[in-house]
């Protein structure tokens, strides 16, 4: 895994847990476990629009 993929203790966008390895999206942290299961995701699932819902969060500004 390299330095891009890790990330120590960062909090993830999706669970809200502290984990350290996941990935960075612009600049928000997204656990492996969490993007895991987004992949595996149907868009019939329920779940489905609670992960839209927080990738959401990626493109807001919190300043603006």
């Amino acid at each position: 895994m390299d330095d891009a993929e890790r990330n120590d203790g960062k909090t993830c966008i999706i669970c809200g847990h502290d984990k350290e390895n996941g990935i960075v999206i612009v600049s928000e942290f997204i656990c492996e476990e969490c993007e895991a299961e987004m992949v595996r995701t149907d868009v019939r699932d329920a779940r489905y629009p609670f992960f839209i819902h927080q990738m959401k969060r990626i493109w807001y500004q919190k300043d603006a």
